[in-house]
């Protein structure tokens, strides 16, 4: 989410561990280093620290510190500061107040107090030597230091997610202000770095093979793989029996008349939805739907191979929300649950990965797509999950189960496209639930399924708020699923936030 913000000020950055090796960060020329958060403790052992070699290599080329909750107490720590468990955590918003005097370059343009979010157990007992506080809560006294003459500072806060209003001007003071950043990379830059990168790895006759759903993420994957090599990229839709209703259909129409993208269909849905039977736990179906997913790339690869030449590659279009919820990507993060095309990946796969966005977030996607001229309707759709529908027909998959479903969400799509609020809306779908209610139904008791319609306002998917849709849109999405789709009587709104609650249900 750092990454996001710099990148939205229009400033290249990338990302690294914090125990990355000093002479692979000597090979670039810095203007600075952010330190994000993380979920461990300073003190602890075996904890995350940055190499002592890189704190040199900083010192010695006078780059700019910034450190943000973990990485304030990892500040804290490596220079003769305190850093100790809170009374209690905070989490969520707070009001900081500057220290009055004090004319932090970090602050600048900013008031005397103003919201941020918090998000942290440990704080900071004591200052380090040669830093000074310059900001404060009711809850810790220093939630913000700095050390002007060795260009150092730290922040307790995050003012890199949404509920941190002025966070971004905090960021663009750092980025901009102190750095001296140029606020000049665009995306076009990103998409041809990509197609130089991919023209290099690939070589002139090699072959990719790409898993296209028609979403937003492998749509823009694959335009961009098309632009770099042409028809030497293998687009593969597969139908896994999960897809929403008549998916399959439009994605090829789409695809390949308005996308000009080498794409087929491979219907798998009956293997699928074997191998899926009698499976309840989320992560099993997950892990199940990936190596199936593989299994059936490697196959189609295989017959490229036999009919053309030697196809290594498949492209995925992976999100760094995916990766970061995965697996600890690039530095110790915490896994909250396996996504197929990063987790749940089989040790015997022979292709080699191409993931163009995998460093993306979905906003930046849409921005990308954009720029490369996808038409707006592609571009501003609604994410959907490799897995599915799998993920969203909870306990047992059934081919029955799904047709439920798939006519539910159509229902409920088509609701939110014509009362005008599909746009305003990040994500919204329907989930059938393992739960069955007594109903009425022309005099008679119905015992059928219940389904929960779930909408969130979102731009990076890693925090998310339910979506408020009027009660009258509300009342028309529940009439027309019960009346018309045989096999639900009930039908709930999902008013959970992220976090708590993650935004697919499974």
């Amino acid at each position: 989410m750092i990454a996001r913000r710099v990148r939205e000020l229009h400033v290249y950055c990338e990302l690294y561990s914090c125990q990355v090796p000093p002479e692979e960060l000597a090979k670039h020329e810095l203007l600075g280093v952010i330190l994000s958060g993380g979920p461990s403790s300073v003190y602890d052992e075996g904890a995350p620290h940055v190499h002592p070699d890189t704190w040199k290599l900083l010192a010695e080329r006078n780059v700019p510190v910034l450190g943000i909750c973990y990485g304030m107490q990892e500040l804290a720590h490596v220079f003769g500061g305190r850093v100790e468990p809170g009374l209690k955590h905070e989490y969520g918003k707070a009001m900081v107040h500057r220290v009055e005097g004090c004319n932090s370059v970090l602050f600048k343009d900013m008031p005397a107090e103003f919201q941020m979010w918090m998000s942290h157990g440990d704080k900071l007992a004591e200052v380090p030597a040669g830093f000074k506080e310059v900001a404060a809560t009711s809850n810790a006294e220093f939630v913000a230091i700095e050390n002007e003459e060795k260009k150092m500072w730290g922040l307790q806060f995050h003012p890199e997610v949404t509920h941190s209003p002025l966070g971004k001007q905090v960021l663009k003071n750092f980025c901009i202000g102190i750095c001296g950043a140029k606020p000049d990379w665009v995306m076009q830059d990103y998409a041809n770095e990509f197609i130089e990168e991919v023209r290099a790895k690939v070589g002139p006759t090699g072959h990719v093979l790409g898993a296209v759903s028609g979403g937003v993420d492998s749509t823009v994957a694959a335009v961009l793989m098309t632009r770099a090599i042409g028809d030497r990229f293998h687009a593969v839709l597969v139908d896994n029996g999960c897809l929403r209703k008549d998916e399959a259909v439009g994605v090829l129409k789409r695809m390949r008349e308005d996308c000009h993208v080498n794409l087929r269909c491979v219907d798998a849905s009956e293997r699928f939805l074997t191998l899926l039977k009698g499976v309840t736990e989320p992560e099993e179906k997950r892990k199940i739907i990936g190596t199936t997913f593989i299994e059936v790339f490697q196959e189609e690869a295989k017959k490229i191979e036999d009919e053309i030449g030697p196809c290594e590659y498949l492209l995925q279009g992976t999100l760094y929300p995916d990766v970061i919820e995965s697996i600890s990507y690039k530095g110790p993060s915490a896994t909250i649950k396996t996504h197929h095309n990063v987790g749940g990946l089989p040790a015997s796969m022979k292709l080699k990965l191409i993931e163009p966005l995998r460093e993306l977030f979905k906003d930046e996607v849409r921005e990308l797509g954009m720029a490369l001229g996808i038409d707006e309707a592609s571009v501003w759709r609604h994410p959907f999950p490799g897995p599915g529908l799998a993920i969203r027909v909870l306990g047992e998959v059934t081919a029955e189960r799904v047709k439920i479903l798939q006519e539910a969400d159509a229902i409920v799509i088509d609701e939110l496209v014509k009362s005008g609020h599909y746009r305003a809306i990040g994500q919204a779908f329907v989930v059938l639930l393992p739960v069955k209610s007594v109903g009425v139904m022309g005099d008679g008791r119905t015992y059928e399924n219940v389904a929960a319609v779930r909408c969130v306002e979102t731009t990076d998917y890693m925090t998310a708020d339910f979506y408020h849709l009027p009660y009258e849109v509300m009342g028309n999405m529940s009439s027309r699923v019960i009346n018309e789709v045989r096999g639900i009587n009930r039908l709930c709104y999902d008013i959970s936030s992220k976090p708590p609650a993650t935004i697919e249900w499974e």
